[in-house]
């Protein structure tokens, strides 16, 4: 996963983790943003279907090995389950192809991004650094949420706790280019969908959960069975922007299934391998391509530079909530 050579996107991730170090604080070891987290392991299969979008390694073989990173929103390592600034919630999968050779999905679970490109994200995050509630309207989130209706629509979207990680849906940020073995493209964006449905708690059915309800019940199903998922790409139209994660396509358009993904266990290791486990928005696979989105460069680069400083960091497990 090499940085990009483009000195201006390098410039500007670091100025991004600095800004999220600035509002969150500086967590050796943990994550800029999405730092409380859990991993499980398991496999994919793909579907009868899958072939036809993509000739990608790990669709048209038998199955893969799957880790999956689960996670809170914000760069606080202790923010509680039950915290409202823990949604959007988190989702990393990463297909091991071979020793040393995988491809990743990210997403989180509300549908679509705030901003078009990183630059409106460090001014969105500015805004929010500088803001102080106390202080008389506008506010410069205010001024900066009325100058972009794209992102007052992400932040006034409900994004409700879910009763479980295995309860809720992510959606992948950014489109992607699928070819398939005739040399046929699509485009699409990633879906990771529960099997057993999305179920959500009201605000005041969350604010009654213990602050670490979400991993522990995490822990308690896998230790009861399996936990199901499907991989599902809503496919883009001609006429669809495709290089835009603030656009929403319509939900009409077609969803495939590219297969379903079993988890049957914890990582061993788990704080270790969070530390040094690096997912990549770039799939940086044959048969599945980046678009034209300005984010995906960015945000490798971001998730690159960030998960260096967290492998060479020293620091300690902060003590469990409750």
């Amino acid at each position: 996963m090499p940085l990009p050579e483009d000195e201006r996107i390098i410039e500007l991730s670091q100025d991004l983790i600095g800004q999220l170090d600035a509002i969150f604080g500086q967590h050796p070891g943990f994550r800029p943003a999405h730092a409380r987290g859990a991993m499980l392991s398991g496999t994919f299969m793909p579907s009868p279907e899958a072939a036809s979008l993509t000739r990608a390694p790990h669709m048209v073989g038998e199955s893969t090995p799957v880790t999956l990173r689960f996670s809170n929103s914000t760069g606080i390592p202790l923010l509680p389950d039950n915290d409202p600034n823990a949604s959007p919630h988190g989702l990393a999968v990463r297909f091991h192809l071979a020793e040393r050779v995988h491809t990743d999905i990210i997403g989180h679970s509300t549908d679509g991004f705030p901003t078009r490109t990183g630059e409106e994200f460090l001014e969105f995050l500015r805004a929010l650094a500088a803001t102080d509630p106390s202080k008389p309207s506008p506010t410069p989130i205010e001024v900066f949420l009325g100058a972009h209706p794209k992102a007052l629509a992400f932040v006034q979207t409900p994004k409700p706790a879910p009763s479980s990680f295995a309860r809720e849906s992510y959606f992948g940020v950014t489109a992607l280019r699928f070819t398939n073995g005739d040399g046929v493209s699509r485009y699409g964006r990633c879906r990771i969908v529960p099997e057993a449905g999305n179920d959500h708690l009201s605000d005041a059915e969350a604010a009654g959960k213990g602050p670490n309800f979400l991993f522990d019940e995490l822990a308690e199903r896998i230790a009861r069975g399996p936990i199901l998922f499907h991989v599902m790409v809503q496919l883009a139209n001609d006429e669809d922007t495709v290089d835009d994660a603030t656009v929403h396509w319509p939900e009409e358009r077609t969803l495939l299934n590219l297969g379903k993904i079993t988890l049957t266990g914890p990582v061993a290791d788990d704080a270790v391998q969070q530390r040094h486990m690096i997912f990549d928005p770039i799939p940086r696979v044959d048969g599945i391509d980046p678009s034209a989105d300005p984010l995906l460069e960015l945000r490798a680069a971001v998730y690159l530079l960030s998960g260096r400083r967290r492998r060479a960091a020293s620091y300690h497990r902060p003590t469990p909530l409750g």
